[in-house]
């Protein structure tokens, strides 16, 4: 994922100020996680991978429903169907073509909006993820919506790695929006920063405890786009360092999103090796059959 130097070094010559964050109403462990968490942010990382297949048949061995594509915005995923957890996985693809480190350059804040969505006022997203989302938006309330009609006490999932992260996070917003007596569940891993400090809260006041932003050690991508831009973190971030991967070596971060003790703690260095890999699985590994 590369971001503009250009308009990175504007932004901090700019200086936007970020505001108060709400955080989530949830107490979180400070140091290691249950091994059953540990497993789910497992499990989810591996749809997360799958989606950066051109086909995946099986995703994770449950029943594929569709993929979706968007030929403008290059935006990529699938919606998959787990009849043992009985839930439905929205997954969506990180970066992997021109066109999409195109859409990560787009750093620009604009008004949070999305079919069914009625945001908060001053609710700012990343231009460019505003425009992948919402090109593959209506479709996959489409599809959800006929899957809920079919499985109508099913759960609804989200995942991503990098820029399929954030498209995580602004899918999850909108199906809320869209089926609010649904539980919703997010799973992102090397999600940049997606929005500003009223989005961030809005997150954390829909979600709360039910968003797992995982950061690998030193994965720069997360603090890649800076706060002096006006983009703040939601919660709750997953902090796993040191490598290798336990449950004893996952830290549940301040849940207001930006922890100074968490990957904050790290100078940001963009695209490195950490951000390649979660849990020792590299992220373009498909877990398809």
């Amino acid at each position: 994922m590369y971001f503009s130097r250009a308009l990175t070094l504007l932004a901090f010559a700019l200086g936007v100020a970020a505001a108060p964050v709400a955080e989530p109403d949830v107490q979180l462990e400070k140091r290691g996680i249950s091994t059953s968490l540990y497993n789910d942010l497992v499990w989810y990382f591996q749809y997360a991978a799958s989606s950066y297949s051109i086909v995946c048949l099986w995703p994770n061995g449950n029943t594929l429903v569709t993929g979706f594509n968007d030929l403008i915005t290059d935006t990529n995923g699938f919606v998959a169907r787990d009849d043992n957890k009985k839930e439905i996985i929205v997954a969506l693809r990180g970066s992997s073509s021109l066109t999409d480190f195109l859409t990560d350059a787009d750093l620009f804040l604009t008004n949070l909006q999305a079919p069914g969505l009625t945001a908060p006022a001053g609710a700012k997203v990343h231009d460019g993820f505003s425009n992948a989302w919402n090109a593959v938006a209506s479709n996959v309330i489409s599809i959800v919506k006929g899957q809920l009609k079919s499985y109508p006490k099913y759960t609804i999932v989200t995942t991503g790695h990098s820029l399929g992260g954030a498209l995580s996070s602004l899918a999850a917003v909108t199906l809320k929006a869209n089926f609010p007596s649904t539980p919703i569940r997010m799973y992102t891993y090397g999600q940049p920063r997606t929005g500003n400090p009223i989005y961030a809260s809005y997150v954390n006041s829909q979600f709360g405890s039910s968003a797992y932003r995982v950061v690998h050690t030193y994965d720069g991508v997360p603090t890649m786009i800076p706060t002096s831009l006006g983009y703040h973190h939601h919660g709750v971030e997953y902090w796993q360092n040191p490598d290798p991967a336990s449950p004893s070596t996952v830290k549940a971060c301040d849940p207001s999103g930006e922890d100074p003790t968490c990957s904050d703690s790290i100078p940001s260095t963009g695209i490195n090796l950490a951000h390649t890999s979660y849990f020792g699985i590299l992220a373009i590994t498909p877990f398809c059959i």
